[in-house]
């Protein structure tokens, strides 16, 4: 591989996160919050960055206090904010989030005119993806205009000066006017995607074909209950580009799909949940920073799925990240990332 300037930039949500203090309390009943930030690619640039990757970030915030608590927060954490827009007509964005464990983790999206979505092709242009060894993109970041053409343009780049590039399909309901063209935007993208990263509920969000496939109860449910058989979801991904498919499977770790048929089991961590809101990023930032690293792809899921396991014990997503020392004595104490566990190839 050539000599790249940078490891990773990643591309979409960025935003100010107001967490609960009151863990287990309904969210009527919450009293206070702690405030953090988020947003996918923010929580993955923060995840490589703290384990040792050179990580950019490819946003947009407004030119406010919140854009500045953001950008102060990113530096602290050696991410390289220069491929950040501030843009003065819109609004950093901002999310309000529950702690109801084990199951219910409420969480409320205020993205009006948000500046994220306002990322140009210009802005696109002064990023430099051909500067970089991976490109990581957010799907959301596809919803509307300027930031889905942004998007597009920046996977040409990526293709054109030979930047691998990873998909996290990121289904978030209340974003998208129509569930359906989520679907459309991710199968117009998947040619252009080296790897596609996703749940389950993602990938079949991503295959649907009528809207009564959804089961919405309300506008701010951003994970709804989606229909569908997941092992031809799941095939229509991988044949429709990438080289790899990984189904981010929660406790039960991940299962990495080939474009030759074969698939990969990869158990987690088990570990008692706290709040498990940022762990797919938590994955995300792992499995990548162990990809950069030449690694295979199973050791760098294992270590997808310890950043994912570390990440649902603490209450917050990129502010708790792990940095890689303690991440491997965490490691360690539970068998290595390569152990005695390791699964061989299946075969459909």
């Amino acid at each position: 591989m050539e000599n790249k300037k940078f490891d990773l930039i990643t591309f979409g949500r960025s935003s100010i996160d107001l967490y609960s203090q009151n863990i287990g309390a309904d969210f009527i009943e919450i009293k206070g919050f702690d405030a953090f930030v988020g947003g996918s690619p923010l929580n993955i640039a923060v995840g490589a960055s703290r384990l040792g990757a050179n990580v950019s970030l490819l946003t947009g915030v407004g030119d406010d206090k919140i854009g500045e608590f953001i950008l102060a927060f990113l530096k602290k954490q050696k991410v390289n904010t220069d491929t950040i827009a501030r843009i003065k007509a819109a609004r950093s964005s901002a999310v309000v989030l529950g702690i109801e464990p084990p199951d219910r983790f409420p969480l409320v999206f205020y993205r009006d005119n948000a500046a994220d979505s306002q990322v140009t092709i210009d802005d696109v242009i002064a990023a430099r993806i051909d500067q970089y060894r991976m490109l990581e993109i957010s799907a959301t970041a596809l919803n509307v205009e300027p930031s889905r053409s942004a998007v597009f343009y920046a996977l040409e780049q990526a293709n054109e000066h030979h930047v691998d590039v990873v998909l996290d399909i990121d289904f978030r309901a209340d974003q998208w006017k129509d569930v359906r063209s989520f679907g459309l935007m991710i199968r117009a993208v998947l040619p252009k995607v080296k790897i596609a990263i996703g749940t389950e509920e993602e990938i079949l969000a991503a295959t649907l074909e009528n809207a009564s496939q959804v089961n919405i109860e309300h506008q701010q449910i951003s994970a709804p209950e989606i229909k569908g058989n997941i092992e031809e979801s799941i095939q229509k991904i991988i044949q429709a580009g990438p080289e790899i498919l990984i189904v981010k499977r929660g406790a039960k770790g991940a299962t990495i799909y080939y474009k030759d048929g074969r698939k990969q089991d990869v158990p987690g961590f088990p570990v008692e949940i706290l709040n498990v809101l940022g762990a797919g990023d938590a994955f995300a930032s792992g499995f990548i920073y162990g990809y950069l690293q030449g690694w295979d792809l199973y050791k760098a899921c294992r270590l997808g799925n310890a950043c994912g396991a570390w990440v649902v014990q603490k209450p917050g997503c990129a502010n708790d990240m792990p940095y890689y020392d303690e991440l491997m004595a965490f490691v360690e104490t539970r068998g290595g990332l390569l152990g005695n566990e390791k699964e061989s190839y299946q075969h459909n």
